[in-house]
């Protein structure tokens, strides 16, 4: 198994370095303004005539869905990153989730503004602007919460492993990583193709989070066998319960998917305080140090 481990790490840690890399990260930006501007053109040219027919059909009319397809494009480079912070420690993971909804409620408020005419008029678009208004300040609350999750994640301890129990454990979790990875890959691409021959398909980004909720349980278990203290268990399966109003704030309609993502956010900091204040001195009898939340062979 340590032969296993050492080769999902050689696989995975080349992948995750060159995904965050700034050289990447600078030509990933120039690529996102590009795709933006040419949007925005193309989606003008259409509104002038100068598109074939044959190829009109699968553009839109209104300059605000280039809006919408670069966040769509922002998104899945998030997710992306997500799938590379799995074998971080399980909290960042869920922080990291957090984030994609707030993004993704962002994104809403801009789906919602595609809805309206050009120019931009109020009459009519009454409802539409209900939404806007719901999801926007709902991305910031979240954002906001997030924030004091990370800050209270940071005072926070976690029981310590043996470093070979760990080493095997995050080592795990890349391997995860890199099927996760996988499939988004082949979710991504089977939405195009459904999206260029006009069949009728979902959201991938909200099916993949389906696949991230069983993700979060299979690691759970994983942490059983590495790690089997009750204090873990019920700290990591909070996570995922948290992560499972994530998706089903995603399935939920306007309103209501701001609720349940506020929900969310606090379900993760209530465990965080809790477990991390009322648990620490327990902890600490058993002679246990606290250990900062890492990545790599640091990460719990």
């Amino acid at each position: 198994m340590y032969s296993l481990y050492e080769k999902i790490t050689y696989i995975f840690d080349p992948l995750h370095f060159l995904w965050e890399h700034e050289k990447m990260h600078r030509k990933i930006s120039i690529a996102l303004v590009l795709f933006f501007l040419a949007g925005l053109v193309v989606i003008e040219l259409k509104r002038q005539g100068l598109i074939p027919s044959w190829l009109g059909g699968m553009i839109p009319n209104n300059h605000f869905y280039a809006v919408q397809a670069a966040f769509t494009v922002v998104l899945t480079l998030e997710v992306i990153s997500l799938v590379f912070t799995l074998p971080c420690s399980f909290s960042r993971s869920v922080g990291k989730q957090f984030e994609i909804l707030s993004l993704i409620l962002m994104r809403n408020a801009f789906k919602s503004l595609a809805q309206f005419p050009e120019p931009v008029t109020f009459t009519g678009n009454e409802q539409a602007i209900l939404h806007i208004i719901s999801d926007g300040f709902g991305a910031l609350l979240i954002f906001a919460m997030l924030g004091y999750y990370y800050l209270v994640q940071e005072r926070a301890s976690d029981e310590a492993m043996k470093p070979a129990d760990l080493f095997s454990f995050v080592s795990a979790k890349k391997g995860i990583a890199l099927v996760l990875l996988a499939i988004f890959i082949y979710l991504g691409i089977h939405s195009g193709w459904m999206l260029a021959t006009h069949q009728e398909h979902t959201d991938f980004l909200y099916d993949f989070y389906t696949i991230l909720i069983l993700t979060d349980i299979l690691v759970v278990l994983i942490s059983e066998c590495f790690h089997p203290s009750f204090y873990t268990v019920f700290r990591n399966s909070g996570f995922a319960l948290s992560t499972m109003l994530i998706r089903m704030a995603l399935a939920a309609p306007p309103f209501y998917n701001v609720l349940l993502g506020i929900a969310a956010a606090l379900f993760a900091i209530l465990l965080t305080k809790i477990s991390g204040r009322l648990f620490k001195e327990r902890l600490a009898h058993k002679g246990l140090p606290p250990r900062k939340n890492g990545c790599g062979i640091s990460g719990r």
